[in-house]
């Protein structure tokens, strides 16, 4: 550039000087795109409180960041009159973030676009070693091998650990369902790895329900909630995660809404692994319901799919619809108590939880009703998850958000 200004009438100085006026709106106008909530430039506009005009300049420049795709000849929709406004959504082209899930019963690798989309997976394991820098060393790999297939833009990673990731560190306090030392360091041996894979952007790590919660919030059955409560199995164990107003609710040092050791059968519990008895966690998880329906865990299957296989499959049957009826007690109870205390406006069930609020919804949501003060007031909504691999697009949300903070920041 020779430092002259480009002349008014071609439009170029009015452009930059909108482009310049709206530049804090590229986050937010972003996150509008990405969560579906501005599916054209006039609600964009809307959304955002500007001008068209400055609109424009803020959709003109994400699309030349390559992170959406602005329409400016759509069809018209069915009588309407006058021109229809810009679409607006996210590129299909664009860069992806790379996303790993570690679980009792295996790993699995992802690269995952804006809008939650998962643009390439890797075939995972179905076995987690005992050393965590071994373990995360092979799902980078794989995401790294995944970027290379794709030659997309990689602009971080995240990992989601089923344990409670403390903060600032990044240990992973309790992997109590894996064979790893309590306080593992895993946000930093991921980001070792990341680094040594040639992989650019930051790299975090974080529980893995609250990676769910999160996903589903701006993907998902979440979607619109302000106070919204997600519970889920994991492939053992029970999680929980509160988000606030878009936020994930973390607590003082990242270990908030550790629902699974909530006490929901104090006498004649099973042992829990925190050194408890009748905990949430053992008490309505895969292997809390097979124990309970007299089946014996196979060594091929995963826990959980043999679990949700049960009851889609042989709910007739009298011990599995028992078995069923006492976890889906359980739950309500424990449900019950966090409504009393959250007052959530909605609540949205994961992994084995949700196969049983799908089999039989009225029981929960009368026991929800029965036990708790606002359950009787009104009610609260309680949803199934509705993406698939939510813990992965919640991980990839992680990655994903220092670009939604600030997008020429983060990519240039």
């Amino acid at each position: 550039m020779d430092g002259k200004e480009a002349p008014r009438g071609a439009g170029g100085g009015t452009a930059r000087t909108r482009l310049d006026r709206g530049r804090g709106a590229l986050g937010p106008a972003l996150e509008l795109v990405h969560t579906a909530r501005a599916p054209t430039r006039a609600v964009l506009t809307a959304e955002l409180g500007v001008t068209r005009a400055t609109a424009g300049a803020v959709a003109a420049e994400l699309e030349a960041l390559g992170l959406i795709r602005v329409d400016a000849h759509p069809g018209a929709a069915g009588k309407s009159q006058g021109r229809p406004s810009h679409r607006l959504e996210v590129a299909g082209d664009g860069p992806v973030a790379l996303a790993a899930q570690v679980h009792a019963d295996g790993w699995r690798a992802a690269l995952v676009g804006l809008g939650g989309r998962i643009v390439a997976t890797a075939p995972g394991c179905e076995s987690v070693g005992p050393d965590p820098a071994q373990v995360l060393g092979s799902v980078v790999e794989a995401g790294a091998q995944l970027l290379r297939g794709t030659g997309r833009r990689c602009v971080g990673a995240g990992l989601a650990v089923p344990s409670a990731v403390a903060e600032p560190e990044g240990l992973a306090l309790a992997p109590l369902h894996l064979a790893w030392p309590a306080g593992a360091p895993v946000r930093e041996i991921f980001a070792e790895r990341v680094r040594a894979a040639g992989i650019a952007g930051p790299a975090f790590a974080a529980n893995d329900v609250n990676l769910a919660a999160l996903a589903e919030h701006r993907h998902g059955a979440g979607r619109g909630a302000r106070d919204l409560l997600c519970v889920a199995t994991g492939h053992r164990g029970v999680g929980g995660a509160l988000v606030l107003d878009g936020r994930l609710h973390r607590g003082s040092s990242g270990l908030a809404l550790e629902v699974g050791h909530l006490t929901v059968n104090p006498e004649g519990g099973r042992p829990c692994h925190c050194g408890s008895r009748g905990c949430l966690d053992v008490e309505a998880d895969p292997l809390a319901l097979l124990t309970a329906a007299g089946r014996d865990p196979g060594p091929v299957v995963s826990l959980l799919r043999q679990a949700e296989d049960l009851v889609r499959t042989q709910y007739g049957d009298p011990a599995v619809r028992t078995a069923a009826e006492t976890l889906i007690d359980r739950l309500g109870l424990g449900l019950a108590g966090l409504v009393n205390i959250l007052n959530p406006d909605r609540i949205i069930l994961g992994g084995l939880h949700r196969t049983l609020l799908e089999a039989d919804p009225d029981r929960l949501r009368a026991v929800v009703a029965d036990r708790s003060l606002w359950g009787r007031s009104g009610g609260v909504p309680i949803l199934p998850c509705t993406l698939d691999h939510n813990s992965l697009v919640g991980a990839a949300e992680l990655a994903w958000q220092p670009v939604l903070d600030d997008p020429i920041a983060a990519l240039t």
